[in-house]
């Protein structure tokens, strides 16, 4: 592949992993231990992500259950999760976190779909950015010593690539969506 697409390429690659794991912290009614990916915990005076000081599992569909590694940290995982966005109570007895994941209403379920969506939109306009980009760079090489016959060619290969992520991004959204709306 022609590396004048390729870093183009690369880049609508990152913005769809990017959207894959923004939608993967979204939560949808069951227990996904993604959704502390953010989360980070105080561990000796540093910022430290959850999944390095604690054991995350999924014993039921709607509940996620943290082990810490050392049982100090118990009300430091308690706090981040508390301070988060997540809505979510922690529950411990002196060794374990739980999280109970209750059933999302009707009306939850339509504004993380609404959200979802949102996020689905901001991935298709930076795609669309990423392709305004490489044409205006296409564009620069006209004026050098490059034939108008490669440089449209070379518009059309990046147009199939915004086509080809977009349409990744679509049934991302709608794969996402789904999972939303079935109780």
């Amino acid at each position: 592949m022609d590396e004048r697409i390729q870093k183009y390429e690369e880049k609508m690659k990152k913005t769809l992993t990017n959207l894959e794991s923004e939608l993967a912290t979204i939560r949808a009614g069951r227990a996904n231990p993604h959704i502390l990916d953010k989360l980070t915990v105080d561990y000796y005076g540093a910022p430290t992500p959850l999944q390095q000081v604690a054991n995350v599992t999924v014993p039921e569909a709607r509940m996620i259950q943290i082990q810490p590694w050392e049982s100090s940290l118990i009300k430091g995982i308690e706090k981040a999760i508390l301070v988060s966005d997540l809505g979510l109570n922690p529950s411990n007895d002196g060794k374990v976190i739980r999280l109970v994941f209750p059933e999302l209403t009707e009306e939850r379920r339509k504004e993380l779909v609404k959200d979802v969506k949102k996020k689905g939109e901001a991935a298709k306009v930076a795609v669309r950015n990423i392709r305004r980009d490489a044409n205006d760079a296409y564009k620069k090489l006209a004026k050098q010593d490059v034939s108008e016959d490669e440089v449209k060619e070379l518009e059309d290969k990046i147009q199939k690539s915004t086509d080809k992520y977009i349409k990744e991004v679509d049934a991302a959204v709608d794969a996402k969506s789904k999972e939303i709306m079935t109780v």
